[in-house]
């Protein structure tokens, strides 16, 4: 019953990670996204501080800086995503491309720490190659800037698991999850100090969704993957954790009347089918 129950968790997880993406995108299109960031990750960590503030007693100092210079990297792979989403016409093809940081990651790894990696990195990698090509070279066999972003991105985000793992293993999932929240509300607020001040006007729609990604896509969110990921076995917890692309189609399709061609769509399905072999094969090498 527990583990159904942490399943029901992490997929609730990945829709409303999916929810985060079509509500960051309405968003954006209105306020700029250093700003959208700062507001979000600082009042998403507000929410989370009344349950880990007595964990943050405890812990030492050093400790939280560990976790806080990770919370950093994310910060730098959440500034490339927001402008990607603010340029980008198709938010599930960007969804897909962010999905190849976990296969990025293992790369990752080997050029920082020199860990080799798995032999189900070198069979899911060229699949994931070949995803990419089919959901990118489509308009005249040139990479559009959104996708160069959200690949930087995705590569960031890979190097935020790697360091994460290693920070991390000592650690209260929840208190890590709040330290690096605020870490990337305060690094964006510092990048929203420095950028050009724009005008912007709000109104009852833009609220609502800047609500629901900061207490739904953020706080909810990550409150579901932690309790699901505790109560879950590590394979299990990939496979659904996976399905976030998936879902972000969806909703972009329903609420945002997003098209993908054809060759994107076919694409987008590769990709999702390296995530799978590699989930796959990794938990059984």
């Amino acid at each position: 019953m527990l583990s159904i129950r942490g399943e029901l968790h992490l997929l609730s997880a990945t829709l409303l990670a999916a929810v985060g993406w079509v509500a960051s995108k309405l968003v954006i299109d209105v306020v700029p996204g250093d700003t959208f960031l700062a507001v979000r990750f600082l009042l998403a960590s507000a929410i989370l501080f009344p349950f880990c503030f007595r964990q943050i007693l405890k812990i030492s100092i050093k400790r939280i800086f560990a976790v806080c210079s990770v919370g950093v990297i994310l910060a730098l792979s959440l500034q490339v995503w927001v402008y990607a989403v603010s340029i980008t016409n198709s938010l599930s093809e960007g969804a897909f491309i962010m999905s190849l940081a976990m296969i990025i990651a293992p790369f990752t790894s080997w050029m920082i720490f020199r860990q080799r990696p798995q032999r189900a990195f070198w069979l899911a990698l060229p699949i994931a190659i070949i995803g990419l090509a089919l959901m990118t070279l489509t308009n005249s066999w040139q990479v559009e800037p959104s996708q160069w972003c959200f690949l930087i991105s995705s590569t960031l985000l890979s190097v935020h698991f790697v360091f994460n793992k290693r920070v991390t293993v000592n650690i209260s999932p929840l208190l890590s999850i709040f330290c690096q929240l605020l870490t990337v509300g305060i690094v964006s607020s510092v990048f929203a100090m420095f950028s050009k001040n724009v005008q912007f006007e709000l109104n009852q729609n833009v609220i609502m969704w800047f609500i629901v990604s900061i207490v739904v896509a953020t706080s909810i969110r990550y409150l579901l993957q932690t309790v699901g990921q505790f109560s879950v076995n590590m394979e299990t917890a990939a496979l659904i954790m996976i399905l976030e692309p998936i879902w972000t189609l969806v909703l972009s399709m329903s609420l945002l009347d997003e098209v993908l061609a054809p060759q994107k769509l076919f694409g987008a399905g590769i990709i999702f089918m390296s995530l799978f072999v590699y989930v796959k094969l990794s938990r059984r090498g």
